[in-house]
């Protein structure tokens, strides 16, 4: 798959990558396109095991393309609702997805490159990286889950500052405010990010997907309901290969071969 969005499987990764580097990575009516397709294409391929979310360039994604949203002109607000209907759709399917899915930003993110980078189950930053709301700055609102994602990592106060603001914030900011998970040198970024997507893949895929559940949905349910959903799980996962191999292994102290099972 090529494009403005390059979408790969292989040895059970997904490798997602934006590829508009000259514009920012900017989203247009093109990139929404490509990640609709990118992100029903790892939806639908039972080999993927994990996911990597990546864009070329020294930017991430500078959110919505500002040349097109000027050409839009009086029509402005129906192409923005595409946008976002569509845009929205990936962020949800991406999150949703029975895999881990890690994201790699660097340099500015700002607007809907937000959202794509946050709706990862692990964010890895750059030194470079900088993230700006962007949007109440020309006038709009948030899009593709980006408030509801920065509340959940940063908290309603600061996801205010951020969307308020429109400071940009470090690398060492967004780690120290929980937004991204670990901050990595520009040059060894994508090799840390190659190393953890491979050893996720490598893992109980099975036990892995009941995890992200159980962890994506606790804030929505009482303590008792979570335990009763965490002893299904582990029933469940006890009748998995993986299980088997993973005590196995344990035993005889060498590395646990699992195989998605």
């Amino acid at each position: 798959m090529s494009g403005p969005v390059r979408c790969e499987v292989k040895d059970g990764v997904a490798r997602i990558q934006l590829d508009r580097p000259e514009q920012g990575n900017a989203l247009d009516v093109a990139m929404k396109d490509g990640l609709v397709e990118a992100a029903g294409r790892v939806g639908r391929d039972a080999s993927v095991r994990a996911v990597l979310l990546s864009a070329s360039g020294k930017m991430f994604c500078a959110g919505g393309d500002l040349v097109a949203m000027q050409a839009a002109g009086p029509s402005l607000d129906g192409w923005i609702e595409g946008m976002a209907k569509a845009l929205g759709e990936v962020v949800l399917a991406l999150s949703r997805l029975p895999v881990p899915v890690v994201s790699a930003v660097q340099g500015p993110v700002a607007g809907g490159g937000i959202g794509l980078a946050l709706c990862a189950d692990v964010v890895l930053a750059a030194e470079s990286m900088r993230l700006r709301g962007g949007y109440t700055g020309i006038g709009l609102t948030p899009d593709l889950g980006t408030s509801w994602l920065l509340a959940r990592r940063a908290g309603l106060v600061r996801a205010k500052e951020i969307l308020f603001h429109n400071r940009a914030l470090t690398a060492k900011e967004c780690l120290e405010w929980g937004i991204v998970s670990a901050v990595h040198a520009d040059l060894l970024l994508g090799a840390e990010a190659d190393a953890l997507v491979r050893r996720l893949a490598e893992g109980p895929t099975l036990a892995l997907a009941t995890v992200k559940r159980l962890v994506d949905g606790a804030g929505d349910r009482t303590l008792e309901e979570h335990v009763a959903l965490e002893n299904e799980g582990m029933v469940r996962s006890a009748r998995t290969q993986d299980a088997q191999e993973g005590i196995a292994a344990f035993r005889e102290k060498r590395p646990p071969r699992f195989a998605g099972r």
